[in-house]
């Protein structure tokens, strides 16, 4: 055994408290530099957890902005719920409605139609209405995924506040263009198909409101990349999460770091001001 402070050698039958070398109490001297060693650790960790909501709050609720994209990312995915148009076909012993939203295709699925749909195009009765209904459904699909992938690079938007937001604003773009093209779609397949008798095509509004939301969207994240995404970090936080890196990668010992380790005038004159308060209170104590 060595002593924790001079490294002098202690045999394992000296159970005196003290160290024989430096007279240091060994017990305490070891629980002191483990307690120091815990005010380090937890001065450079709370950087970095600090930093970390910080990058939350800007991405999120960091403005008015922020605030805003968060609203208009969920209504882009409640705008889905409603329909982008709708097929009614109209055949002998055979009366289905398709509609092409997120609950009309699940009620597709559910009693087969949405899986018959591909055989239809055999059939030159309800071809031209099958079309309108598998060319919008496609659309929508190709929506619907897009807008899974922007809400998970909003949730994620905290890692890199940038780089989610160039993402945010190229998709939304891109899911603006395809909510178009659905709408159009489905309004000429309505003109084109208005004589027949075997299935009629409905007009929705669902992609002209995802149209909407993207357009949006794509304003905000232009408008917060145009303006800067900046955290708001407490001061030496950075340096703090730095020194971190270099502690966890042992390239510099714990025990070396004063304490604090870093340490701003408003932190030192805080701290100040709490020992005075501390002093104060241990006096008056004494004197009660």
């Amino acid at each position: 055994m060595h002593c924790p402070k001079c490294g002098g050698e202690i045999p394992f039958y000296d159970l005196k408290p003290n160290c024989k070398h430096c007279g240091v109490n060994i017990r305490y001297y070891t629980q002191e530099s483990k307690l120091m060693r815990d005010a380090k650790r937890t001065e450079l960790e709370g950087a970095a957890a600090r930093m970390i909501i910080a990058r939350v709050k800007a991405a999120f609720i960091g403005g008015k902005l922020s605030i805003a994209r968060l609203v208009f990312t969920l209504l882009a995915a409640a705008a889905l719920v409603v329909p982008f148009g709708g097929v009614k076909f109209m055949l002998p012993l055979f009366d289905r409605s398709f509609s092409v939203g997120i609950i009309g295709l699940i009620q597709s699925f559910q009693n087969g139609l949405l899986t018959n749909l591909p055989h239809f195009l055999n059939s030159t009765l309800v071809r031209p209405q099958t079309v309108a209904a598998l060319i919008p459904a496609a659309v929508f699909v190709c929506v619907a995924l897009l807008d899974v992938v922007i809400l998970v690079a909003y949730i994620l938007s905290f890692l890199n506040l940038t780089k989610s937001a160039k993402f945010m604003k190229n998709a939304a773009l891109i899911g603006a263009i395809l909510s178009a093209v659905g709408q159009i779609a489905v309004l000429v397949t309505k003109f084109t198909t208005a004589d027949s008798e075997t299935a009629a095509v409905s007009l929705g509004f669902g992609s002209l409101a995802a149209c909407a939301m993207f357009a949006v969207l794509f304003l905000l994240n232009r408008a917060m990349l145009k303006k800067g995404i900046e955290p708001k970090y407490k001061e030496n936080d950075i340096k703090r999460r730095e020194m971190l890196k270099k502690v966890r990668a042992g390239e510099v010992d714990l025990d070396s770091l004063p304490l604090p380790v870093f340490e701003s005038d408003d932190e030192r004159a805080e701290r100040m001001k709490q020992l005075e308060e501390a002093l104060k209170a241990e006096e008056e104590g004494k004197e009660l």
